[in-house]
């Protein structure tokens, strides 16, 4: 089995290297993989195993940060913050409802069919709320 921990990346991906760390990280982080006060890998660390720019991953890990996930301080790394009650943000289901619009309709353009769709959805629904 897979490391849950996992976080892969696709450097051929037309979406900015950053952005899918950022994902990645904020998924792991959404189904608890790194607890809240626990450390995240180092810049350099996770900047060598993904095999990209140490700034890459600092963009990242700013961007996360912004977000309420992470406590950046110079020496001491990236803490995974506690956000069991983020701030809510007005604007957030109304980006929502257009990413996964523009992301479905992505879907059944290649192909996948709406009952599959929603099938994934429901599982990845019941996943992430499993941890929250």
């Amino acid at each position: 089995m897979a490391n849950p921990r996992t976080l892969r990346i696709d450097l051929a991906s037309p979406r900015p290297v950053y952005e899918q760390i950022v994902s990645g990280l904020r998924a792991l982080l959404v189904a608890n993989e790194f607890k809240p006060g626990e450390q995240l890998p180092t810049v350099r660390r996770l900047a060598i195993d993904l095999g990209v720019h140490h700034n890459t991953v600092a963009e990242s890990y700013r961007v996360l940060a912004d977000e309420g996930w992470l406590d950046l301080r110079r020496g001491r790394g990236a803490l995974v913050l506690d956000r069991r009650n983020p701030k809510p943000d007005t604007n957030a289901k109304h980006r929502f409802g257009r990413h996964l619009e523009e992301l479905i309709a992505k879907a059944i353009a290649d192909g996948v069919s709406r009952a599959a769709i929603a099938d994934h959805m429901s599982a990845i629904t019941q996943r992430l709320s499993k941890t929250s």
